[in-house]
Order: C-alpha cells, then sequence, then structure tokens
C-alpha cells in the first residue's frame, strides 16, 4: 500500500533522520508496489515533508490540545491525510478514509476518532486556514531563514523559500545534438546548454536513456566543470566524483579523467552512468584528502561533501536533517580537501572548487581562508559567458553563485557556489 509506505518514509526521515533517498531505495516495500504506486508514496512523502511546517500549523490549529508522544505515529497519518486533501487533489473520503484504516492498522487505533475528526475539520476549512499562512516561512526552519537572511537579504530569502515550496523539472545534460533531443524529447534548451523537461514520467523510459545520450543533471550543477574552459587533451582530476555527471560532462569534452570517490558503492553507480553513456574515465577509490596523483594535473575540479542546502526543491529532507553544526563540521573538511586539490594542480593550471550549498560558510569563506593560508593559488574571476550569459549568477567576489530563485521563469535551479583557482 502506497500510503502505508510513506508514512514509513516519513518516520525514516523525520524520527530516525535517514536521507529519504536512501529510506526509499531500502525500504522492502519499494520493490512490491508497482511504478504508479511507488511515484505515489515517494511524492507524498517528500511533499509532506516540504510543506510540514504549513501541515503542522494546521493540524495544531484543528487539535482542541497537543498530541501526547506516544500518538506520534497518529500525527504522521494526520500529516499524510492533509498533505493529500491540501496538496495532491486526493477525494475527501479517499483521504479520511485510507487515514482512518492505516491508523488502525498501525496500532493507533484509540486515536482513530481522532484522526477522523482533524482530518474533516482541515478538510472543511484547510483552504480558508492556508490563506492566513506566511508558508515559505512556516516551511523553512530557524537556522535556514536566518542564514539565508544574512547571506542574501531578506526579499531573496524569502524568493529562495517560495522557490523550494515548488517540485523541480528535469534537467539534462546531453553529450551532442542538444537540438535534436531537445526536439525528440519536447524539452526547452536553457541558456546553460542543457534541456528541461517540465514532465518526464520514468526517466528510464525517455528516448535516449537506453542509448547514453544523456544524463540527468540540474541546470546549476553543469556549471562548475564549464569553468574549466577548453579541457580537450587535458589530464583533468575530478575529485569527490560520485554520482558521476561532472565526470561525464569532463570525459565528453574530450578530457583525460581522473575521478576520485571515497565510497566504493558509490562509484559503482558512477561506473554504471559511464558505461550507459559510453564514457570513459580512470576511477580511483580513495579519499581524496590523503590520495594524491602520481603527475600533477592540467586541471582538477573539487565537489566537495557539503549540506547539500541548494538542493532542497529536489530533496526536501535536507532542510529537516541538516543543522548549523553540520555546516561547521563540513567546512572543517571542505578546507582540508582544498589544500589537498591545489597540490594537485601544475603551475597554471586551474582548480574549480563548488558546494551544492547555500551557505557562505561552505562557499566564498572556505576561498577567503585558503588564499589567506598563503596557498599558491589565485582567484580567477568568473564572467557571464562562462555561465551561459547570465550575470546574476556571478558573486561580487567574481565567484559563481546561482540560487533557487534564479531562472524562476523557467523554473528555477539549484543552489550552487563555484570558484575559479589557478595555481601559481
Amino acid at each position: 500500500m502506497a500510503r502505508a509506505l510513506a508514512l514509513d518514509l516519513l518516520d525514516a526521515v523525520l524520527v530516525r533522520s535517514l536521507p529519504l533517498e536512501e529510506a526509499f531505495e531500502n525500504h522492502p516495500g519499494t520493490a512490491r508496489l508497482d511504478a504508479r504506486d511507488r511515484a505515489l508514496a515517494r511524492n507524498l512523502a517528500a511533499t509532506v515533508i516540504r510543506r510540514l511546517g504549513q501541515i503542522d500549523a494546521l493540524i495544531d490549529c484543528c487539535l482542541g490540545r497537543p498530541l501526547p508522544i506516544k500518538a506520534q505515529t497518529a500525527r504522521q497519518i494526520i500529516r499524510l491525510g492533509a498533505c493529500q486533501l491540501l496538496f495532491m487533489r486526493v477525494p475527501s473520503h479517499a483521504a479520511v478514509d485510507t487515514a482512518v484504516r492505516l491508523a488502525e492498522a498501525r496500532g493507533q487505533g484509540p486515536y482513530k476518532k481522532l484522526v477522523n475528526a482533524v482530518l474533516r475539520r482541515i478538510d472543511r476549512e484547510g483552504a480558508a486556514l492556508m490563506e492566513a499562512q506566511d508558508a515559505p516561512r512556516l516551511n523553512t526552519p530557524d537556522w535556514l531563514w536566518n542564514s539565508w537572511t544574512a547571506a542574501y537579504g531578506a526579499e531573496t530569502c524569502r524568493a529562495i523559500a517560495e522557490a523550494h515550496m515548488r517540485e523541480a523539472p528535469l534537467d539534462l545534460s546531453v553529450k551532442d545534438n542538444a537540438e535534436g533531443w531537445a526536439e525528440k524529447l519536447n524539452a526547452a534548451t536553457l541558456p546553460t546548454g542543457g534541456l528541461r523537461l517540465a514532465k518526464s514520467g520514468l526517466v528510464t523510459e525517455l528516448p535516449g536513456f537506453k542509448e547514453g545520450a544523456w544524463w540527468v543533471q540540474d541546470a546549476a550543477a553543469s556549471l562548475p566543470a564549464r569553468l574549466l574552459g577548453d579541457v580537450s587533451g587535458l589530464n583533468v582530476i575530478d575529485l569527490c566524483a560520485a554520482p558521476g555527471g561532472k565526470t561525464a560532462q569532463l570525459a565528453a569534452a574530450g578530457a583525460a579523467v581522473t575521478a576520485v570517490e571515497r565510497s566504493a558503492k558509490r562509484l559503482v553507480r558512477l561506473t554504471e552512468n559511464l558505461e550507459r553513456l559510453g564514457l570513459k574515465a580512470q576511477l580511483i577509490v580513495a579519499d581524496a584528502a590523503v590520495w594524491r596523483p602520481p603527475h600533477l594535473a592540467d586541471a582538477a575540479l573539487l565537489d566537495a561533501p557539503c549540506s547539500s542546502t541548494g538542493t532542497i526543491r529536489r530533496h526536501p529532507d535536507v532542510a529537516r536533517l541538516k543543522t548549523i553544526k553540520d555546516v561547521e563540521g563540513l567546512a572543517r573538511a571542505q578546507d582540508v580537501l582544498l589544500a589537498a586539490a591545489a597540490e594537485m594542480v601544475k603551475p597554471g593550471g586551474l582548480l574549480v572548487y563548488t558546494t551544492c550549498s547555500l551557505e557562505p560558510a561552505e562557499g566564498g569563506r572556505r576561498i577567503d581562508a585558503l588564499l589567506a593560508s598563503g596557498a599558491p593559488v589565485a582567484r580567477v574571476p568568473i564572467n557571464a559567458a562562462d555561465v551561459g550569459g547570465i550575470s546574476e549568477l556571478i558573486s561580487g567576489d567574481g565567484d559563481l553563485r546561482t540560487l533557487p530563485c534564479h531562472l524562476a521563469e523557467e523554473g528555477g535551479m539549484d543552489g550552487f557556489y563555484a570558484a575559479r583557482l589557478r595555481r601559481l
């Protein structure tokens, strides 16, 4: 049952702090459902997480008193029902009845009447109550709201939070003949060079997937590799390479790529992607902080592990799983990786550092710290021509800074930071 799987996914994310995709892929019930029900379960759980602040505010408004701790599962079931009523246009009788049955099946029989009563009230009054809500603020944890307000200003912070309430479209990077594949896929061509599909269905069933003509990659994620310029014939190291979108870009552009990834499991996925695409790279399982190449490379790309707060449109669980302490710990690891990466490049060669984070502590501050340490590198400012002519993607320091509210008319983009450095 799709709703039962969705309930388990909510528990995994909101109670056990597991990433949604990991919980979905590893749940034994996922394989037992057909494609339609799997999609429903994942979408239902993701939408509850994306709109959690709004949903909880409505539930609290409809409760006479707070639910006890032992009724935690009942609250999750009410969240699922409210989500279906308010955001998924499920008929009220279906949303309420399935919630009541799910409560009984999960040992929440004493709360069946409460689940029924709260959901029926939300069905009657929810739309009106939602009109009075400040949805972007409710759905954004305080630490993120404060961070984005300080970094980008109140107006842009709100625009980012509004963008996170919309599910992201599907973006593709194409090996060649982008215009031809845009026509075959009925896709729009983005200024960044990729393709965008408003509706995709199963990715594996799209034209060109089996042929290896393209790979899934957000428009913003495709930009850092482009900052290395023409890499044809160059030896390029891709650090922290999985799942391999940037490795594929570099290999498709003619580079001799060495892809370094600490996780052997994630490297398997990268290998599978390259095989499907008909691209080659030297793959190495190693910790990029301590690994060193036998010969200095012409260029390197470091896609450092980060809080991933720039990908909340696609992974709403990030907003509920990450904290400011995660950012602080990751920043220390990023410093180590940056210093290591700078040692891998020939004098005169380029190094691009990038993260899919909106937090300044994982972006420009890491470059400032590297330069202050005396590392033999210098910033090479990025210009609009490097990023599809979109000047708003360039920060005051000459670095790349994409936000979810950029390309708003086209459907937005993930939040990425990137800096280009030259080895002295």
